[in-house]
């Protein structure tokens, strides 16, 4: 599984596991709405914008526990 791969199936267990909608998570994590739609679609995020996303689903998973 490539980088990308990895990056989107986290992406994906985080909304499914929290029952968020794609549109919020957009916009709570990436400043995007449609950030999830155009992931699904094939858009390869950065390498730091990825890293900024998973810091802030961790930080997100540390404050919920």
């Amino acid at each position: 599984m490539s980088e990308i791969e990895a990056f989107k199936a986290t992406v994906e267990t985080f909304i499914a596991e929290r029952k968020m909608t794609p549109t919020h998570f957009g916009k709570q994590f990436a400043g995007d709405p449609l950030f999830v739609f155009q992931l699904r679609e094939g858009r390869e995020p950065r390498m730091q914008t990825r890293q900024r996303i998973l810091e802030a689903m961790n930080g997100a998973e540390a404050s919920a526990a």
